[in-house]
């Protein structure tokens, strides 16, 4: 390999499938793989603790600078970042290609309730993927020609990471806009709903 390895970052709200998708791309790639949540809990790259959301709270200057460290020195042509705080501590100047995953709100809040997320953290979640947080925080880091949305509703991780695979290899263009949650529940009337529920948690 020469150089730095192409870096794939893999963003999106929690509870889209992040962790299940890189992990199974980079034993198709073959490529080094790091979660930042874990890397978060196993350095000690926190600065704190959120009670209220039941979280630590990321250190993202020793995060992104033990980042740059594995960039480095990694022998693998690919490196797979995973994490919704991936765009704060990956430059893009170093980076290939970032996904963003989307899930249907709906779907998202049964898969958070299934992980054991408390109330709050679901709506506030929810309420994330239905105002596009994670694009537009990854669009406001990186240029909009590497970064491609893959919507992971109704679908397994062995049929993300093909489409995922299809967009590295050429097969399929990197895609923004295919995803409107808010126009979706407002046809559906459930705009209101969703809200209602966000305000009476939070």
């Amino acid at each position: 390999m020469n150089g730095f390895p192409r870096v794939i970052v893999i963003t999106g709200t929690p509870g889209v499938g992040k962790t299940t998708v890189s992990s199974l791309l980079a034993k198709k790639l073959g490529a080094t793989y790091l979660d930042l949540g874990e890397l978060v809990k196993q350095k000690r790259f926190f600065s704190g603790y959120d009670k209220a959301r039941n979280s630590l709270i990321a250190d993202i200057k020793r995060l992104s600078r033990y980042i740059q460290k594995i960039m480095i020195s990694s022998m693998q042509d690919f490196l797979i970042i995973d994490g919704h705080y991936a765009a704060d501590v990956v430059p893009a100047e170093k980076v290939f290609l970032a996904f963003v995953l989307r899930c249907d709100p709906e779907e998202l809040a049964e898969r958070l309730k299934k992980a054991g997320s408390g109330e709050r953290k679901i709506s506030e979640n929810v309420a994330a993927e239905i105002l596009d947080i994670c694009l537009w925080d990854t669009l406001a880091r990186y240029p909009s020609k590497i970064v491609c949305e893959i919507n992971t509703t109704g679908k397994d991780p062995g049929q993300v990471v093909q489409e995922i695979e299809m967009v590295l290899n050429g097969k399929r263009k990197a895609t923004l806009g295919n995803v409107d949650w808010l126009g979706k529940l407002d046809r559906e009337g459930k705009l209101d709903l969703v809200f209602q529920d966000f305000y009476q948690v939070n």
